[in-house]
């Protein structure tokens, strides 16, 4: 009897799946005869020529945007951002460009060290007016960028115009060969006093963990006793390369990573196969709100494992995996076929996609979180990224220092022009550590900044006008007009004394654009160290081992 039942509800439960993919086989098709009919009737009827593919990519586009941000079609045309995306890698002259917001040309922003750029000897604002016979003068930057990039080792002709120089010098033209770029994983590494080393990992592109290793082992050879290793801002990648460098501190048969997805070949089990580089060494791990995938993987894993100190601001909370496949004609979908879990069992995905019309977002709030437990009994949560175990909020930038350094904001492009005046006035500067500017110098700023005419959005501004506005609203605004003069009074714009009161955050941006133009990204990197709150931090605790063992082992 309770075998007959059990056979007539195991039936029941076949049938009841069976008629569910039927279903859905059915919505399948059907919407995919209604969308091919749709495109025909377009393509004959419309009263005027359709773009196929145009017209067909957003429709694709239009139909990811329903899923998650991190599901996307490339194109024929656009399968090479994708794989530079993958890679790091590209073949072009190895410099970053920008628009020139006075001018409107696009000019020489950043030279990548010992790349074409370099070599064939352009400067920082060099202004490019022509690639071979294209004429680039007030085009955008993608337009100028694609006529730069091209086949590794072939050759054209640079035509440029030097900025800041005594008279008014002709045009030069250079011979560049394009090679294979590959971006910089890690742009700076190095001591950083007391046998503390530093290693900045910006991107866990291919090979990646090939540059950490070689890093780590120079750095030990240098008397490296703790490490400050930096994921802030680094995006992710190479799921591989992250569980490679998680190895490097923990021993060999550890499941770093598990991957669960719809079908059995996106299930995966990630462990470590080879002996630590070292596992005694004491780690802090940087992380901040632009910590993502790969890098939470990293930081995630060290810290289930109680192998580091995670520190900085909570992560962006990226729990699925994508994979890409090739499509017909050329293009490729990079799609999400999993979540990925750490060593404790979490997945620390942030938002659930809701698959509607409108890819409706829902963050995960906390108290819908769950516990787990690190290997030494410490508690963890899903959901919402990495949660440091010791939070050091970032410097604060003002505003004034932003809109003066940062780019893109400065329509008087005031910085710019005094960084190119500056190289063009001093052929070596002090060593990237050791580079301040004057007193002088500063003063001769702050005079260039006034007489630019240069002007910024104030939020003291913007809140006031808004308090106005809702005082009037809510009839409160003639009695207390006397005192909200006042106020406005007291908030009168004194550029000269705004740049005076924030003169250690310009002078410090203003001083790393200045090194980066001498020193490459290296040396925009270590002149900042010195000031880096959250640097400072994570050595203060690699240097009170007490401190550092009490995180990791509170209950001992």
């Amino acid at each position: 009897m309770r075998y007959t039942i059990f056979l007539l509800l195991f039936t029941f439960h076949f049938a009841t799946i069976h008629a569910e993919e039927k279903n859905h086989n059915f919505a399948v098709a059907r919407n995919m005869d209604t969308f091919t009919a749709i495109y025909k009737q377009l393509d004959m009827m419309y009263v005027d020529t359709l773009d196929a593919d145009l017209t067909v990519g957003n429709g694709i586009r239009a139909m990811l945007r329903s899923l998650d941000p991190y599901t996307e079609y490339y194109a024929a045309d656009e399968v090479k951002n994708l794989k530079q995306m993958l890679t790091g890698k590209y073949a072009g002259i190895g410099a970053l460009i920008k628009k020139n917001l006075q001018t409107g040309n696009v000019v020489i922003d950043e030279l990548y060290e010992g790349m074409p750029a370099d070599e064939a000897g352009l400067h920082k604002g060099d202004i490019i007016i022509a690639v071979d016979d294209s004429l680039m003068t007030g085009k955008e930057v993608a337009y100028v960028s694609s006529h730069l990039r091209g086949e590794p080792g072939t050759t054209f002709m640079l035509k440029i115009q030097r900025p800041g120089l005594k008279g008014s010098p002709k045009p030069m033209k250079l011979k560049v060969t394009r090679r294979s770029i590959q971006l910089p994983s890690i742009p700076y590494y190095g001591m950083i006093g007391n046998g503390i080393g530093y290693l900045l990992l910006t991107q866990f592109t291919e090979n990646c963990s090939r540059d950490v290793r070689r890093a780590l082992v120079d750095m030990r050879s240098n008397g490296m006793k703790g490490l400050v290793f930096d994921l802030r801002g680094n995006g992710g990648g190479s799921l591989a390369e992250a569980v490679k460098i998680v190895n490097m501190f923990v021993p060999k048969g550890i499941t770093l990573v598990t991957t669960k997805g719809k079908i059995k070949r996106s299930n995966n089990v990630y462990t470590t196969t080879q002996e630590p580089l070292d596992s005694i060494m004491p780690v802090v791990v940087l992380v901040n709100e632009n910590t993502a995938s790969a890098s939470e993987i990293t930081a995630g894993s060290m810290q289930d494992l109680d192998r580091a100190v995670v520190m900085g601001t909570r992560t962006y909370g990226k729990g699925l995996v994508q994979q890409t496949v090739e499509l017909p004609h050329d293009g490729s979908l990079k799609l999400t076929v999993s979540k990925y879990y750490i060593p404790s069992g979490r997945c620390i995905q942030a938002i659930n996609y809701k698959h509607t019309g409108g890819g409706y977002r829902e963050h995960i709030p906390d108290s819908l979180t769950r516990e787990f437990r690190t290997r030494g009994g410490r508690t963890v949560r899903d959901g919402g990224g990495i949660k440091p175990d010791v939070k050091v909020e970032p410097d604060s930038v003002p505003n004034i220092a932003v809109y003066l350094c940062q780019g893109g904001l400065d329509s008087t492009e005031v910085v710019h022009y005094y960084v190119v005046d500056y190289l063009n006035a001093h052929k070596t500067i002090a060593p990237a550590t050791e580079f301040h500017l004057t007193d002088a110098e500063y003063a001769g700023f702050k005079r260039r900044v006034i007489e630019s005419g240069f002007k910024y959005d104030r939020e003291t501004s913007k809140e006031y006008k808004r308090l106005v506005e809702l005082a009037k609203f809510e009839g409160y605004y003639d009695d207390a007009k006397a005192e909200f003069d006042a106020l406005e009074k007291k908030l009168q714009h004194n550029l000269e004394r705004e740049i005076d009161n924030n003169r250690k955050s310009i002078c410090r941006l203003l001083e790393q654009n200045i090194v980066a133009a001498y020193y490459y990204q290296k040396g925009s990197v270590a002149c900042t160290l010195d000031d880096d709150s959250q640097v400072q931090s994570a050595k203060a605790l690699l240097m009170d081992k007490d401190e550092y063992y009490k995180i990791l082992h509170p209950a001992e």
